[in-house]
């Protein structure tokens, strides 16, 4: 419940929203600048997350396809895959244009969810739950992408990787097209009469 500036949370304590505001003006704390050297291996392990995460999404996806009831998510996914193919396709030259090579010697957290089969293996009573579950992890893949994407973006910005940062922009608006195909296609299934 709301008392003035102050929250009453479950705990029965005050909080004053008004000491957020006021606390980073006062401490003026900011992170030390990243040296360029820093920046590249930031790029380098967040682009190698990205890039095994849709490599191995690329070899598992098929599965996933099979495993979808209504033709239009089927249909989706379909395309879904063409993009993933062309991401990585642009992924392979913005290694070369940073002189790296792949390297997935880190957790990658969309494989782990990949791995997981979207706990779609179970038998369900009805299909359009099995659907929905592709869905909501097509979305949430898509989603840890455009989050990565928007930040490799400021990353290659600020090293004056133009083309990298071009390509990244694609994929990017590959990702937000996707997602929102997805969310219709829920609209579709959902409404469908």
């Amino acid at each position: 419940m709301f008392l003035g500036n102050y929250l009453q949370i479950p705990s029965h304590r005050f909080f004053n929203f008004q000491s957020l505001l006021i606390l980073p003006c006062m401490t003026e704390k900011k992170p030390a600048p990243l040296d360029t050297e820093m920046l590249k291996h930031i790029f380098t392990h967040n682009l190698n997350r990205i890039y095994f995460g849709k490599c191995y999404l690329d070899k598992h996806l098929g599965h996933l396809i099979s495993v979808g009831s209504f033709p239009a998510l089927q249909m989706a996914m379909e395309e879904f895959w063409g993009d993933i193919k062309r991401q990585i396709t642009r992924m392979d030259e913005i290694y070369a244009l940073i002189g790296e090579t792949p390297s997935d010697k880190n957790c990658n957290p969309i494989k782990s969810i990949v791995k997981d089969n979207f706990c779609i293996d179970e038998a369900q009573a009805m299909p359009i739950l099995t659907d929905m579950d592709i869905i909501s992890y097509m979305q949430l893949l898509e989603h840890i992408n455009i989050t990565a994407c928007s930040m490799l973006k400021i990353i290659a910005s600020k090293l004056q990787m133009v083309e990298a940062e071009q390509l990244l922009v694609e994929c990017f608006d590959e990702s937000i097209d996707n997602d929102h195909l997805f969310m219709l296609i829920t609209r579709e299934y959902i409404t469908a009469d």
